[in-house]
């Protein structure tokens, strides 16, 4: 997909251009955005590295198109490598990636070691990773930390919900995240009690500046949706409840096509909402192709619901889509933010969400949407109906989402925290940044012991030592 010619490794991929930041100014203001220039200063030329799994598809993928080229505009060295693998590979990860969320799998000690691990000694073999900061995403690449070919301050990123997470891949992946300088969650709920490393709650975000987040008129929007509504035969003029995510178990498309059977029977007849899901396939996810083909043969025959995969123009349709809809319903079982929430939000679209992860961090019940549990059909489609009857509430909850967007889940937000923490690891400032979520760990208290201590000595030596030493790191932090 990508020239050769475009990558100075077989897996960097480098042609993203810096962007102008002050492009930003209209969505975040002038001071803000000169917040973020004096933050970056001492930062311009040191190098900013991360390492994923797909080029294309999924949330990573996305904010990574956008955090290169904004960090790139602040003249920060950011990189961008991807890891290669088989279809056996990206198999087992994705088992990772259920088993990280909850759901029962089985996996086999062959997978592990010949399926993942063989493919990451494949991968280090290829190329060095080389950073003054190193970011690592999610379970894919997450023994890369163990091959000794990543250099420089090293994060491992979880984009994941694992409140549930299986123990066995828990067990497993424990060796290799305990080696990271520090881990990177969406959500404090997220850690787990046995991470020995700093963790840090850094937010995702969205960019505005890209196609999919332009704000449109109607009628803007409508042209661009035109084709594809005609071929399809939907109507504009309805009512339109739009669904928008991967096909995946965890985003629970059943229980929406439910909920919308549901609320057609109880809505009164002048009211005749569609209801349009739309998903893309990515490179690390095998069994995308199959839960899509279980929906389809679910909406056979059904003239109101419309399914939609890898539709062309992908970024312009989904914007539009979101900015004619008057719904927007995620309902997921597992979230580990759900980056699609805030661009519907984005767009002025009241939500309809799960009360899970990442999604309750954005909906506030009766602000900017409805908050239900992801199985309870009446309670959606109850939802859906009050926003679908009430063009009132349905207004000002569509301007409370764009609201909560603009405040708190833009991109220059999410890249302050992470110049923070590069300035904080290149000793530039002293202060622990303050999405430090966890305090004292197990790996800061030997660092510190080993640095101060002589063997032997007393157990009660070794308390009264341990005890100084946790007060002095205390007050530090």
């Amino acid at each position: 997909m990508f020239d050769d010619r475009s990558r100075k490794y077989k897996n960097q991929y480098v042609p993203l251009e810096p962007v102008d930041i002050n492009l930003y100014e209209p969505f975040v203001g002038k001071e803000f955005l000169d917040h973020i220039k004096f933050l970056a200063e001492p930062l311009r030329r040191k190098v900013w590295a991360n390492v994923n799994s797909t080029f294309v598809g999924g949330g990573v993928a996305e904010m990574l198109q956008s955090i290169v080229p904004f960090a790139r505009g602040l003249e920060i060295d950011a990189r961008w490598f991807v890891i290669e693998g088989s279809e056996e590979f990206f198999t087992v990860t994705k088992k990772f990636h259920n088993l990280l969320q909850g759901v029962d799998q089985d996996i086999s000690l062959r997978e592990i070691f010949h399926a993942y691990l063989d493919t990451i000694d494949e991968n280090t073999r290829k190329a060095k990773v080389v950073g003054h900061m190193v970011t690592i995403h999610d379970p894919q690449p997450a023994a890369m930390i163990m091959n000794g070919n990543i250099y420089g301050h090293i994060f491992w990123r979880c984009h994941i919900d694992t409140t549930n997470a299986s123990r066995r891949i828990w067990r497993f992946l424990m060796p290799y995240i305990n080696q990271y300088e520090g881990a990177i969650f969406s959500s404090k709920e997220y850690v787990m009690s046995n991470v020995q490393i700093p963790t840090y709650e850094v937010n995702p975000s969205i960019d505005p500046l890209r196609k999919k987040n332009k704000q449109r008129t109607r009628k803007e929007a409508l042209k661009i949706l035109d084709e594809l509504f005609n071929k399809n035969n939907i109507d504009p003029s309805r009512p339109i409840v739009a669904a928008v995510s991967r096909y995946d178990i965890h985003k629970n498309q059943k229980t929406i096509i439910k909920a919308f059977k549901l609320l057609e029977k109880n809505l009164p007849k002048e009211i005749n909402p569609v209801l349009v899901l739309v998903g893309n396939s990515a490179a690390d996810d095998p069994e995308g192709m199959k839960m899509y083909q279980e929906i389809s043969r679910m909406t056979e025959g059904e003239k109101d619901i419309h399914l939609f995969l890898n539709v062309e123009n992908n970024d312009e349709v989904i914007g539009a889509l979101f900015s004619v809809a008057d719904c927007f319903v995620h309902i997921s079982t597992k979230e580990g933010f759900g980056l699609v929430v805030a661009e519907a939000m984005w767009q002025g679209t009241p939500v309809v969400g799960s009360n899970i992860g990442g999604i309750k961090k954005q909906v506030v019940s009766g602000h900017n949407g409805f908050l239900v549990e992801p199985y309870e059909t009446e309670d959606v489609a109850k939802a859906l109906r009050s926003i679908l009857e009430d063009k009132l509430l349905r207004h000002t909850l569509g301007t409370n989402a764009r609201q909560t967007v603009q405040q708190h889940f833009l991109l220059p937000h999410m890249v302050l925290k992470e110049l923070l923490l590069m300035r904080y690891c290149l000793e530039v400032d002293n202060k622990i940044p303050e999405s430090r979520i966890n305090k004292l760990t197990y790996k800061e208290i030997t660092q510190a012991l080993y640095g101060r201590t002589v063997w032997p000595f007393s157990t009660d030596d070794l308390k009264k030592r341990i005890e100084t030493i946790w007060e002095g790191l205390e007050q530090e932090l």
